[in-house]
Parts: structure tokens; C-alpha cells; sequence
């Protein structure tokens, strides 16, 4: 009789540690390009055929992010209207991917995953949870970029302003310089010599040289 009694005792314990759901989850998740994914691991025993998985926000958990139902047929998801979340189940873990995460949603996160059916109903301990830092991302304005583009563009323009004044002044110097000289060579150039106004005109217009007719005698000792 002693002996069935503690048999009887026994076997509600080992169905409790048959049941038991354990949940392990990284401590921290830095967050910079407001994406962030996080792994539920869990192990169970039992022989449940649908669970739950949820993801809930906060040191008391409060707020339920979103979650994760699934048997052995169906799979249904669902999230939070203020979160972007999608729950993937594969094998002995769950999957929680997040997008268009802000800084405001820096906090700490926890898993629950749920034995729903057969009876009994179970589910994990709390586990430690994981801190998700969401960075703070700096918003680009277009202004810097104008500005910069802006007094490229006034930089530009006055060196090419600088560099046509310079180059009109050069060339205003050299055509300056080219006339003068035309003028000094036509100076020195013109050397012939008018006729004398009191010689006659012998059929040769005036502004022929007289011709010196002694370079065509011959020479005469």
C-alpha cells in the first residue's frame, strides 16, 4: 500500500518537469539602423500541439508588442498598432523582427511562449529579458547640402568672373601694345621721298621719288 501511495506522488512530478517551458534571451540589443531582430530560444518536453508567443514591453510587461500563434496546421501573427513586428516561429525558437523603431521604444523586452492545448496550460518563467537600445538617428535636413551646393556654386562664379576680367584685360593690353608697335613701324618703314614741290611734274605722280640720275653715270676718276 506504501509503495502505490508513492508512486501515485511521483507521477504529477514528472509531469510537472515534462511540461516546464524554459526561455533563454540575449541580454542586450544595440539598435542604430531602427531595425532590430530577437530570438526567443525555449525548450519544452510536453506534448502540446498549439502555442503562443508573445513579445511584451516594459519591467512589468504591460504592453504586448506582438505575437505568434501556430499548431500543426495554421500559423496566425498579429502586432501592436504602435509597434511594426512580425513573429516567426522555426523549430525550438521565435523570431520577433522589428522596423521603424524610434528612441522613445528604448526599453526592456521579454518572451512568452504558451502551451494553449491539451490541458494543461503552461508557460514559461519570466525570464531576464533583453534591453533594446534604439539609437537615436540624426535627421539629415537638406539645408547643410544647399548651403554647401550654394557657395560652391558663389565660388565658381567668381572665379570664372575673376578669370574673364583677367583674360579681357590681357588681351585689351596686348591689342594696346600690337598698335602701338604698327604705329612705330609704320613710322620708320615709310622712309620714301616725296617730290620736291618746286620741281615740275615729268608725267610721274606726286607721290613719286625723284630719281637721282647721278647713281646711273658711270663712274669717272
Amino acid at each position: 500500500m506504501l509503495g502505490i501511495l508513492v508512486v501515485l506522488c511521483l507521477i504529477p512530478a514528472a509531469d510537472v518537469t515534462e511540461n516546464k517551458i524554459l526561455v533563454a534571451q540575449r541580454p542586450l540589443l544595440i539598435v542604430a539602423n531602427r531595425t532590430a531582430t530577437l530570438v526567443c530560444n525555449y525548450t519544452y518536453n510536453g506534448t502540446g500541439k498549439e502555442f503562443r508567443a508573445s513579445l511584451h514591453k516594459g519591467t512589468d510587461s504591460a504592453v504586448e508588442v506582438c505575437f505568434i500563434s501556430w499548431n500543426m496546421t495554421k500559423i496566425n501573427s498579429n502586432s501592436n498598432k504602435e509597434f511594426n513586428c512580425q513573429g516567426i516561429h522555426d523549430k525550438d525558437k521565435v523570431i520577433f523582427n522589428l522596423w521603424n523603431m524610434s528612441a522613445s521604444q528604448t526599453d526592456i523586452y521579454f518572451c512568452k511562449i504558451e502551451a494553449m492545448y491539451p490541458p494543461p496550460y503552461i508557460y514559461n518563467e519570466k525570464s531576464n529579458g533583453t534591453v533594446i537600445h534604439v539609437r537615436e538617428t540624426p535627421v539629415q535636413t537638406q539645408e547643410p547640402e544647399s548651403a554647401t551646393s550654394y557657395w560652391v556654386m558663389v565660388t565658381v562664379t567668381g572665379l570664372l568672373g575673376f578669370y574673364s576680367v583677367l583674360i579681357t584685360a590681357v588681351f585689351i593690353i596686348y591689342r594696346q601694345k600690337s598698335k602701338r608697335n604698327r604705329y612705330r613701324q609704320s613710322d620708320y618703314m615709310n622712309m620714301t621721298p616725296r617730290h620736291p614741290p618746286h620741281q615740275k611734274n615729268k608725267g610721274y605722280p606726286s607721290y613719286a621719288p625723284t630719281r637721282e640720275y647721278t647713281a646711273y653715270r658711270s663712274w669717272q676718276p
